[in-house]
């Protein structure tokens, strides 16, 4: 049996983000018991020239999105990287989810050849679909996503890797 586009693509950004939405509410619950100030994690980073844990959670969802919507030939939804609070950022990510659940798998399945152009500030990538699903939407998506749960854990949130993985 053949492995669709789809299936090695969105159902995996889907399960993973809801682990990082799973855990930013474990956060928000910890910093609201414990009156602690929210900014203290959304600025955390763990050296000087790493992005923020803010950014490293909306360029996980840029990734998702952007990597779906490529491969389903559309335009990516823009959002506007200004959240200030967990439960902004919460919102991004379900945002995000809600966004990946319209795509219907004949949308993305065969785009494995197609060709597609990533746009950058100064410069254009071309890709094949898998190539942008395995060399570049995927490590980076997981890299932030990562790099996100780590930043929670390193600040004091009791979760684990069922967390991380999305796990019920």
């Amino acid at each position: 049996m053949a492995i669709s586009m789809y299936q090695i693509s969105l159902p995996i950004f889907v399960r993973q983000l809801n682990g990082l939405a799973g855990c930013m509410k474990k956060a928000q619950a910890v910093y609201a018991e414990k009156k602690y100030d929210e900014s203290t994690l959304l600025s955390c980073r763990f050296y000087p020239d790493m992005f923020s844990f803010a950014k490293q959670v909306q360029i996980a969802t840029d990734h998702a999105r952007n990597c779906a919507a490529l491969l389903a030939g559309l335009e990516a939804p823009k959002y506007e990287d200004n959240e200030t609070s967990l439960a902004q950022l919460i919102a991004r990510v379900e945002k995000t989810i809600a966004y990946l659940k319209t795509i219907k798998p004949e949308q993305v399945d065969g785009a494995e050849g197609k060709t597609v152009i990533v746009k950058m500030r100064d410069r254009e990538m071309n890709f094949t679909g898998l190539e942008l699903l395995q060399n570049r939407s995927m490590p980076n998506f997981y890299f932030h996503t990562t790099t996100a749960y780590d930043l929670i854990r390193h600040n004091g949130v009791e979760i684990g890797k069922r967390d991380f993985m999305g796990a019920s």
